[in-house]
């Protein structure tokens, strides 16, 4: 079986800066020049940006957002309710009606920055057809 040589010595795609990917996703525009929308509705990516036509239809975030959604919320949540109830001791209705708002609140405040922040991870690493 021969290997063609000028497949192994061409060069490597260049790289692509994380960081301002990663900015512009959490502020929910695109990976690349970060000043289209990054979303058509809620959650449902554009399958190309509307200013500088990068193609984002292979973008595959799958549970990643819904866990870091749930991991911080859970996180920040639990531990401010344990506070609250330390320090004033509220009535549990209260206490639950209170939190149950807090962490719906927060946790769709967070799925969507979540999920362009992975998209902006997986433009600059290249990732899924990028």
């Amino acid at each position: 079986m021969e290997t063609d040589t000028a497949d192994i010595y061409s060069p490597a795609p260049a790289e692509r800066p994380t960081w301002p990917a990663v900015r512009n996703g959490l502020s929910h525009k695109c990976p690349k020049c970060g000043e289209g929308g990054l979303y058509e509705k809620y959650l449902t990516l554009r399958t190309e940006c509307p200013s500088c036509g990068e193609d984002l239809s292979h973008a595959r975030a799958d549970d990643g957002p819904a866990y870091l959604s749930i991991l911080l919320t859970a996180k920040v949540m639990g531990t401010l309710q344990l506070v609250v109830y330390e320090q004033w001791q509220p009535e549990p209705w209260l206490l639950a009606l209170t939190f149950c708002i807090g962490v719906t609140v927060m946790a769709l405040a967070l799925l969507p920055r979540f999920k362009g922040m992975i998209v902006g991870i997986q433009w600059a690493k290249r990732m899924h057809g990028f």
